[in-house]
């Protein structure tokens, strides 16, 4: 496996398009719960504390895939200069006015820009990072990492929330209701399609080592772990809401087994750490 996904064909325009659009639909209510319930906020603070871990404050920042900015302006409240894109042009409008609102306009820029066009954008930055796997909707990821690298300082880190292949809650999940080929949509090869308001995003799904590969030429890598592996995905939230309880010692069970051998290997997602070489 080489990266370049020989099992199946790479997104073409119209394809990409439509995950453009799909995110275009949602952009407007994005931050509250269709995007940011309690069990996305977990997620999402996980990702934080990886960059805070591995970046220095006062670096410069790329956010590949910013959503409605709340990354971002985090990032920019703890001293970082943050350049933030995103394939949805409704979602960098929803940034934009983010950062406006909180006064951080001088530390946040957002621009349009998908992460398969990284050959458009000129700079030098000592991290990357993106969260909730925009990497997942993207072709020819072996290019896309030449560029991450090229975009890089030396020994700069690239952190990355991925969606996962393997996620036993939504097996479970959709097996219990008789949709099998719901409970199976993760271990298609090549681009599948994943319906979202009424629209499609095209999505892969990776083991942590198999989207590793595609790195490898240029970056380290440094560690990786599940996410959501003993709690349930974001979509679940319900079950969480009405488990409250018993969910937070599965939270327990997330952060101190998620990194282990065997089990950092699945999960909803899964986060990444790799250095520049």
């Amino acid at each position: 496996m080489d990266g370049r996904r020989p099992w199946g064909a790479s997104l073409g325009e119209s394809q990409l398009l439509d995950t453009q659009r799909a995110f275009d639909s949602v952009a407007a209510d994005y931050d509250g719960p269709r995007g940011n319930n309690e069990l996305i906020q977990r997620m999402r603070v996980s990702l934080w504390e990886s960059v805070l871990d591995h970046i220095p404050a006062g670096s410069s920042l790329l956010d590949l895939g910013c959503g409605t900015g709340i990354d971002a302006i985090e990032f920019a409240r703890c001293g970082y200069q943050v350049a933030a894109t995103d394939w949805s042009p409704q979602m960098v409008g929803r940034t934009k006015f983010r950062a406006a609102a909180a006064g951080l306009e001088s530390h946040v820029t957002a621009t349009h820009l998908g992460i398969h066009q990284l050959d458009r954008l000129q700079g030098e930055f000592d991290g990357i990072y993106s969260n909730f796997g925009p990497f997942n909707c993207v072709p020819e990821m072996q290019s896309i990492a030449a560029e991450c690298a090229r975009l890089l300082r030396p020994n700069g880190r690239l952190v990355l929330s991925v969606i996962g292949r393997i996620c036993p809650w939504e097996v479970v999940h959709y097996a219990l209701r008789g949709r099998f080929k719901r409970a199976a949509v993760r271990t298609r090869r090549g681009a599948t399609a994943v319906g979202m308001n009424r629209h499609t995003i095209w999505t892969y799904y990776y083991l942590p080592r198999e989207f590793y590969h595609a790195f490898a030429e240029h970056f380290e890598l440094e560690n990786y772990r599940a996410l959501s592996l003993f709690l349930p995905p974001p979509y679940l939230v319900d079950y969480y809401r009405s488990h409250r309880r018993w969910c937070e010692r599965l939270g327990w069970l997330d952060d101190h087994l998620g990194g282990l051998p065997v089990l950092r290997n699945m999960g909803d997602h899964f986060l990444i750490v790799m250095r520049r070489r």
